[in-house]
C-alpha cells in the first residue's frame, strides 16, 4: 500500500481504543503538492524562534522535577502543539508509536478495551463498543462520553491523546469515568488482545446476513470470499435476499467502501464525490462488474456507523438499491490525508470533504434510515429489533 492515505476519521481515524483508523487512500500526487510552497519558505525564513528556545532553556533549567525534563517528549510535544493550533480535531500529529498503532489497527489486531472513539462537540465519545470486547462486557454503549481516564480529565484531549491513555498491554487495567444521559459513572476494564474479522457471514431463515466491521487491510479479500458463497446460494435459489449490517462500523479506506458498494451497482454509477481545494474534485465510480446486482438488499445502520460505512449505505440508498433500517448514522464527512513523516512519525491533515451521489454532505448530520427502528433491552438482554425488521422486509 502507498504511504499516503486519506483517512476518514470519525474517530475516526474513526480511532478506536484499539484505534480504528478510518482511511482514505490517495492516488499518485504531482510533485508540486509534495514540496513546500514559496510562501511556506518565506514564512519559515521570517519566523524568529528565539522565544521557543528561550522557553525551552528556562523550562529545562528551572523546572522543579528534573526527571520530567525529557528533550524528546518536549520536541514531539512542540510539534503536536503546532498542529493543534489549527483547532481541527481530525488534524493531528502522531508520534512514531502512535503512528505504528494506527497502521496495526487497520490490520485487525489490537490490545485495548475494544471501543471505537471520536470527538463530538469537543468531547471524547464512544462511537461503538466492539462485539464481544471488554468494553461491551463492561456495559459501555454508543454515545457514552469519556470524561476522565484514570481520574485525569479528557477536556481538550485529541483522539490520539485519548487512545494513548486508554490503550495498554493485555491484562492491564484502565478506569474510565463515563457520562450517559447527563449522569456520570465509573467502570474499570481489563485490556485484552482483540482480533477482529472485517467481514462475518451468517444466515437467518433464508437470508444471508453479512456484517462488515471495518474497511481495513483485509476487508476486500474477506468480502470476496463471502460474496462468492452468497452468489452461489442466490443463483441456486437457496436464499431470497441479503442483509448488510454496517452497525458499529467506524469506517476505513475509501477505496474499500467503493469496492464493496460496486458489488450491487452497475458500471459507471457514482459512489461518492470528493471535494478538495488542493487536489481538486474527484469522483469515485463503479469500475467492476458486481456479483450481487439483483439480490434484494436491506442495510442496517446506527449511530456507530461512520465515514466509509456511511458512504456505502448512502450511495446504495441514493441509487435506490437498498432500503436503510435502524438509527441515524454518526455523520462524518471530512477527509484526512495520512502522511508518513521521518523517524516513523505521522501527520493526519483534513484536506477535503466527501458528498453522496445526490449531493448530500452528511457531516454532523448523519444519514436518516427510511425505516427507523431502535433496539430494546429486556431483562438485561438486548432485543435486536433492527435485524428483525430487516428480515421482515425481505421475507414478507
Amino acid at each position: 500500500m502507498k504511504n499516503n492515505k486519506l483517512t476518514n476519521f470519525l474517530l475516526t481515524l474513526s480511532f478506536i481504543v484499539l484505534i480504528f483508523g478510518s482511511g482514505y487512500k490517495i492516488g499518485e500526487q504531482k510533485s508540486r503538492f509534495l514540496s513546500p510552497s514559496t510562501t511556506n519558505y518565506e514564512l519559515r525564513a521570517n519566523t524568529n524562534f528565539n522565544l521557543f528556545w528561550e522557553t525551552w532553556d528556562k523550562l529545562s533549567e528551572r523546572y522543579v522535577d528534573q526527571k520530567k525534563i525529557d528533550p524528546k517528549k518536549m520536541y514531539l510535544g512542540a510539534i503536536k502543539g503546532m498542529v493543534a493550533s489549527v483547532e481541527d480535531p481530525y488534524t493531528f500529529f502522531l508520534t512514531p508509536d502512535e503512528n505504528k498503532q494506527t497502521k496495526d489497527d487497520l490490520g485487525g489486531k489490537f490490545e485495548g478495551i475494544g471501543a471505537q472513539l471520536d470527538i463530538k462537540e469537543g468531547r471524547i465519545i464512544i462511537v461503538s463498543p466492539l462485539k464481544k470486547s471488554p468494553a461491551e462486557a463492561a456495559g459501555i454503549k454508543s454515545g457514552d462520553y469519556i470524561n476522565k481516564v484514570d481520574n485525569i480529565s479528557t477536556h481538550k484531549w485529541t483522539l490520539a491523546q485519548a487512545v494513548s491513555k486508554i490503550r495498554g498491554p493485555k491484562n492491564s487495567k484502565v478506569k474510565l469515568t463515563l457520562e450517559r444521559n447527563g449522569k456520570e459513572f465509573e467502570v474499570t476494564i481489563v485490556r485484552q488482545q482483540i482480533i477482529i474479522s472485517s467481514v462475518e457471514l451468517s444466515y437467518r431463515k433464508n437470508l444471508a446476513v453479512l456484517k462488515v466491521n471495518q474497511f481495513g487491510d483485509n476487508t476486500n479479500d474477506e468480502w470476496n470470499k463471502s460474496v462468492k458463497e452468497i452468489n452461489a446460494k442466490w443463483s441456486s435459489k437457496q436464499i431470497k435476499g441479503m442483509i448488510l449490517d454496517l452497525r458499529g462500523n467506524p469506517g476505513g479506506y475509501l477505496e474499500s467502501s467503493v469496492y464493496l458498494a460496486s458489488e450491487f451497482l452497475p458500471l459507471g454509477k457514482l459512489v461518492v464525490k470528493q471535494e478538495a481545494t488542493l487536489y481538486g474534485d474527484k469522483e469515485y465510480r463503479v469500475i467492476r462488474v458486481g456479483l450481487l446486482q439483483e439480490i434484494p438488499l436491506v442495510i442496517l445502520i446506527n449511530r456507530g456507523s461512520a465515514s466509509a460505512s456511511e458512504i456505502m449505505a448512502g450511495a446504495l440508498r441514493d441509487h435506490d438499491r437498498a432500503q436503510l433500517v435502524g438509527e441515524k448514522s454518526f455523520g462524518k464527512g471530512s477527509v484526512q490525508e495520512a502522511l508518513d513523516l521521518s523517524q516513523g512519525a505521522g501527520l493526519h491533515v483534513t484536506v477535503a470533504k466527501w458528498v453522496l451521489p445526490n449531493g448530500d454532505w452528511i457531516h454532523g448530520k448523519g444519514i436518516e434510515p427510511k425505516v427507523k427502528v431502535t433496539n430494546e433491552v429486556k431483562d438485561g438482554k438486548e432485543i435486536d429489533k433492527q435485524l428483525g425488521k430487516a428480515i421482515e422486509l425481505l421475507t414478507k
